[in-house]
């Protein structure tokens, strides 16, 4: 599940990068002091970043826990920035699901990451 969380984080990153420079243009040319062209393109560069560390994670919960982080705050950026593009709400909604799936992921596979203590033959 984290490669897929990772692999579309990435690929979407870029729908996001494009979509949030049209919505930014429109915030130019309706002379608006919207901010949601930015807040798109700081999302995207979030998703870009978790799904790079996810990808990177083997068995590293600290690494897990980080683009869990980048998730959340991505969220947050998005919900805190809607403007009249409503696809901004949408990207936040995802980025609080990978979180959840992500938080499902660490609970489910505890074992998985507890560190194994070296047996000692003396």
């Amino acid at each position: 599940m984290k490669k897929v969380i990772g692999i579309l984080s990435i690929v979407l990153f870029t729908i996001i990068t494009f979509q949030s420079c049209a919505a930014g243009l429109g915030n130019a040319m309706e002379s608006s002091k919207e901010a949601s062209g930015s807040a798109g393109f700081m999302l995207a560069l979030a998703w870009l970043i978790a799904g790079i560390i996810l990808l990177c994670s083997k068995k590293s919960k600290g690494m897990v826990i980080t683009s869990i982080v980048f998730y959340a705050l991505a969220g947050i950026i998005g919900i805190a920035n809607v403007g009249s593009f409503k696809d901004l709400m949408i990207w936040a909604v995802v980025s609080f699901i990978f979180t959840a799936l992500l938080i499902f992921h660490l609970v489910k596979n505890k074992e998985l990451y507890i560190k194994q203590p070296k047996n000692i033959v003396g």
